[in-house]
């Protein structure tokens, strides 16, 4: 008689892998009612607590996603979420770890607590169009998974916490429109997973550090910001699409280093104080460039002729500087120029005609400059030139027709 070797699983009978199969079920059925009770890990949620406690009760309306939390009556990270815990807060999948806080704007009034720190897991933290207020903790470092970082358009004051730096997954840092003050910090560059970083519009002093390499978007507009620009600053940046550093306090040259920035499409820096641009020549005429602001500087000189060698340039502002000499005839015949400010200057002669004909393309303004001969039906040409008088002033002498 032949002898055979069989497997278990061969050996079972149809009744036996039934009963495997509901037994499978059920232990799915039983996770399955455990993750929707909810098994939010203790430290999270005393780092809930702390976070909702640090609150004025009476900026949290009734409406609101704070108000529904009420730990009381649910577990954090329980679903459905139909009473408590409607939002404001997004859990792991197998909601035992706080992932992501994104409240409302409903004008919540505290300080940031150190204890959020606890929220190891936290991806997305974004407390912003609210009242917050004080320092922004040092602590916040702890927070080692935190991709986005949005506290803009809160009170926070002080200074930003060198430990920011040390988060090495973050990839968008936005704390504009807040009190901040001090210098920026100095290890910035460390962010090296940082893409986008807007501290707009806060009381920020100094010089600019070193930036993230793999910056898309630098915003530091509206603080007091000086110094030179410095092309050591900007170093390897070679993603960088977008800069804006208008209103500050910036000083000096602006070398032909920064227009070559390999993707640069938009640069705005006016309201400085620079007073020399330096342009050259895109290499092999390559540029992504397409709109330039150096409004509002004491840029001194003639108008650079180079922008237009930059082929998608299509706005170009150099209003309300200290431009000499007659507008370039280039200017004229570059077909890509939309937008061209060249107001509040004390550009000579006529400018060109190829501005006025039936054919038009380009909008913006040659006025408040020593020009003759300027339409005064044209669009461009407004508002009028300047007095005759200051004009010779500025020149010493009779300015040139």
């Amino acid at each position: 008689m032949e002898n055979k070797n069989y497997t278990s699983s061969e050996k079972q009978s149809p009744v036996a892998m039934f009963n495997t199969l509901c037994y499978l079920l059920l232990l799915l059925l039983l996770l399955h009612f455990s993750l929707s009770q909810g098994l939010t890990f203790p430290q999270d949620i005393s780092a809930l607590k702390a976070f909702k406690a640090s609150i004025k009760p009476t900026s949290i309306p009734s409406w609101s996603c704070l108000a529904s939390w009420d730990f009381a009556a649910a577990d954090p990270c329980a679903l459905p979420r139909r009473t408590h815990f409607t939002c404001g807060i997004i859990c792991s999948i197998d909601s035992t770890r706080v992932t992501q806080i994104t409240l409302d704007p409903a004008g919540y009034s505290g300080q940031l607590t150190p204890l959020l720190s606890q929220l190891t897991q936290l991806t997305i933290l974004d407390l912003s169009d609210n009242s917050f207020f004080g320092s922004i903790p040092s602590s916040i470092s702890s927070l080692r998974s935190l991709q986005t970082l949005i506290l803009k358009s809160n009170s926070f004051s002080g200074s930003i916490p060198d430990s920011v730096t040390t988060l090495k997954s973050l990839e968008s840092l936005d704390i504009s429109h807040n009190s901040l003050s001090g210098p920026l910090p100095k290890t910035l560059n460390l962010l090296s997973g940082l893409r986008r970083l807007d501290l707009s519009y806060n009381q920020l002093t100094g010089f600019l550090p070193k930036l993230p390499y793999n910056l898309l978007e630098l915003a530091l507009k509206g603080n007091s910001l000086s110094g030179y620009i410095s092309n050591s600053s900007f170093d390897g940046l070679t993603q960088l699409e977008v800069v804006e550093l208008s209103e500050n306090s910036f000083t000096g040259t602006l070398g032909a280093w920064f227009f070559l920035l390999p993707a640069l499409q938009q640069a705005d820096l006016a309201n400085n104080s620079l007073t020399r641009v330096e342009i050259s020549k895109p290499s092999g005429g390559n540029s992504d460039l397409v709109a330039i602001d150096l409004g509002f500087n004491h840029i001194e000189g003639n108008a650079p002729t180079d922008f237009v060698n930059y082929p998608q340039l299509s706005s170009l502002t150099l209003r309300y500087n200290r431009l000499r000499g007659a507008i370039p005839l280039e200017y004229s015949k570059k077909k890509s120029l939309r937008r061209l400010f060249l107001d509040g200057n004390f550009l000579i002669g006529r400018p060109p005609s190829e501005f006025f004909g039936g054919d038009t393309w380009v909008s913006g303004s040659l006025g408040n400059n020593c020009l003759v001969g300027c339409p005064g039906s044209s669009q461009l040409c407004s508002p009028s030139q300047k007095p005759y008088e200051v004009c010779k002033q500025a020149y010493g002498r009779k300015p040139m027709a």
